[in-house]
């Protein structure tokens, strides 16, 4: 027979990964920041894949279409490593619009302003994402590190195809 053990729930099991819930919650305020504006990102390129017109349509609304689908993803990730370092990620318009630098587009700009705005947004993430990684390097947390690697690999390169569709 075996033992049945009593499990306290009233109390959270604490969170002992290796990192001080001090440097825990200082990386997770910096993927805030991402995911803001990872979310900002996506609504806007969604935007964007919606109101695209002129020559370059289908280029760009196929584009715009393959970026969302990723960013989708991606913010996705970002909320669930805010949750894996015992930190409630935000999940309002409200909180993203306080939290992003990408700033969100209510006109509906040409298809080259279009991929101006998108170009300069990937690239404000790379830095957003370069400024976290300091935080997560010094604290040993190799999943942050690795995912905002990846992050700034996507948006790099898409701030390079975005820029190479202007000459």
């Amino acid at each position: 027979m075996s033992k049945s053990v009593a499990v306290d729930i009233s109390k959270p099991l604490p969170i002992d990964i290796g990192i001080s819930e001090k440097d825990r919650q200082k990386i997770a305020d910096g993927l805030k920041a991402v995911l803001a504006n990872t979310y900002t990102l996506y609504l806007k390129t969604h935007n964007f894949h919606w109101n695209v017109t002129g020559p370059m349509f289908n280029t760009l609304h196929l584009m715009f279409e393959t970026q969302y689908d990723e960013l989708a993803l991606a913010v996705d990730l970002v909320a669930e490593r805010i949750r894996a370092l015992g930190v409630f990620a935000p999940g309002s318009f409200t909180q993203f619009k306080e939290l992003s630098t990408v700033k969100e587009e209510t006109s509906v700009p040409s298809a080259v302003e279009m991929i101006q705005q998108l170009a300069k947004d990937n690239e404000t993430i790379s830095k957003v994402c370069r400024e976290v990684l300091p935080l997560s390097g010094k604290a040993d947390d190799e999943p942050t590190n690795d995912l905002l690697t990846q992050r700034m690999q996507t948006h790099e390169k898409n701030a390079w195809m975005l820029r190479s569709l202007l000459g």
